[in-house]
Parts: structure tokens; C-alpha cells; sequence
């Protein structure tokens, strides 16, 4: 079929980049099977792209190298000194939309000395983790509390234990929640407010329920929109409490001479 004079061409999607490993080679664990370009061999688990093609390790000069997984870091950083080639091994994550990094390939002699090291310190690097821990948990209380306490300013009428409970979800380190943002950090009053919006539509409204019974979530928002702001209102603009005068003592000054109530003016 002819292209008409003009027409656009589709917009093919571009591939994302492969992070820079500081000029050093990235090795990629592939998701789907591949053969390298040069020898045939496959399916690979681990490649490099040259050129936009695959190589197999071997190909790539990279065959005498050996994985070391992610997870330690102080066995990564000196198994990557001790190492005079090594390569960045990454994978791509399709619910994020990018490449992360899975471990290091790294000569098997700097594997075996940075293990030596790490062997001779351990003792002393367990005692820094757990004064590093102990320091971390007075730091996330500190925050907690300082976020509970903005919320109580924000909204005077929110329960303290409820404003506590809101600080301590928001702010649970490594959560990537609202808390744990640059913004949340600096207690701006976008975050605080996000974060009470959150645990109002989940707590206080029917929200979790639309959406188990299929409701789209922007529709869902939408519907329960009227009574997340009925509960931020209450908070904001608490009612005061009614003040009820004690009962006057009786024959003071209300004229029933010491009757009792309700008698004034009947007869006997």
C-alpha cells in the first residue's frame, strides 16, 4: 500500500540505555534467549552488546572474569579495587523502565584477596553496622515524631495516635513513600498533607473496597473524594467542645426557695 505524500512515519521505541559503569564494560542478563553474534553459542546468560549485537563473554575477552552478586557491599567495593578489569552486570526491570545492577564480574585471584580483607575486618565492620543501626532507629524516631507533630499542626483535630500511625507509615525508611522524599524529609506541607490524605482513603473511606470490586483507582478517587474532605475538614477545623455549667446549689440564687425542679408553680 503507498504512503501518502507527508505521512509520518511510526515512532519506534527507543531502547533504554545501559547505566554508565564509569567507562568500565556492562554485561547484561538478558530476559529473553540469545545467541552470541560471533560463535553461535547460546542461549547466553550473560552478553555484551557491541555494536548493538550480542557477545558471549568468551568473545568479549570477558570469559576468565566470575560473578559476584550484589548484596555485600564492602566484598563489592574491594573485590572491584583489587580487580584490574572488571564489568557491571545489569538486568532490565520492566516495572521500572530501566537497567539495575545485579553484581560485578571481577578476576577470581581479586575475588579471593578482597575476601581476605573483608574476613580480617569483620569483626570491627559488625560492630560499626550495629552502632550504624542503633544511630539510624534514633534518627527515624526523631523524624517520626517531628512529623507527627507537624500533622498535629496542620490538623489540630487528628487523634495523636492516629498522627502517629500516619508519621510512621510515611516515614518507614525505605518505603520510597512520601515520607522518605526530599520534600517529606524537609516536612513541607505538601508531603505532611499527602500522607494524611493516603491513610484517610484507605482508613476512612470505602476506597479499598471500590477497588477490589473493579472500580478504575482514578474513579474510585473520585467518588470518595467528597468524604476525604469531610474528614480533613473535621481536622482542620475541630468543633469545641460543649461546656456544661455545674448544677447550681440549691436555694442560690434561682428563686425555688429549695424545691425541687420542675415544682415551681404547682400547687399542692
Amino acid at each position: 500500500m503507498a504512503r501518502f505524500a507527508g505521512a509520518r512515519r511510526p515512532v519506534q521505541p527507543r531502547s533504554p540505555a545501559l547505566p554508565d559503569a564509569g567507562g568500565g564494560p556492562v554485561v547484561v542478563q538478558p530476559q529473553r534467549r540469545k545467541h552470541c553474534a560471533a560463535c553461535r553459542q547460546g542461549p547466553l546468560a550473560l552478553l555484551m552488546l557491541e555494536d548493538g549485537v550480542p557477545r558471549c563473554l568468551d568473545c568479549a575477552d570477558l570469559g576468565h572474569l566470575v560473578f559476584l552478586p550484589r548484596g555485600d557491599a564492602a566484598l563489592t567495593r574491594r573485590a572491584r579495587e583489587e580487580s584490574a578489569l572488571s564489568a557491571v552486570v545489569v538486568r532490565f526491570a520492566r516495572r521500572r523502565g530501566r537497567y539495575e545492577r545485579q553484581g560485578l564480574l571481577v578476576e577470581e585471584a581479586a575475588l579471593a584477596r578482597a575476601e581476605e580483607r573483608c574476613l580480617a575486618d569483620a569483626e570491627v565492620r559488625q560492630r560499626r553496622r550495629a552502632r550504624d543501626a542503633r544511630r539510624r532507629v534514633a534518627e527515624d524516631e526523631r523524624f517520626v515524631a517531628e512529623f507527627a507533630a507537624e500533622i498535629g499542626r496542620l490538623f489540630p483535630g487528628c487523634p495523636d495516635d492516629r498522627a502517629r500511625a500516619v508519621a510512621g507509615h510515611a516515614a518507614l525508611r525505605g518505603s520510597g513513600r512520601v515520607g522518605r522524599s526530599a520534600a517529606g524529609r524537609a516536612l513541607s506541607e505538601a508531603a505532611v498533607i499527602s500522607a494524611v490524605v493516603a491513610s484517610v482513603r484507605h482508613l476512612d473511606t470505602p476506597y479499598d473496597g471500590l477497588l477490589m470490586s473493579g472500580v478504575p483507582r482514578r474513579e474510585a478517587r473520585e467518588r470518595i473524594a467528597g468524604a476525604v474532605e469531610g474528614v480533613l475538614r473535621e481536622w482542620r477545623e475541630p468543633t469545641a467542645p460543649e461546656v456544661v455549667e455545674p448544677a447550681r446549689e440549691q436555694g442560690r440564687s434561682d428563686g425555688s426557695g429549695g424545691r425541687e425542679p420542675g415544682v415551681a408553680g404547682v400547687g399542692r
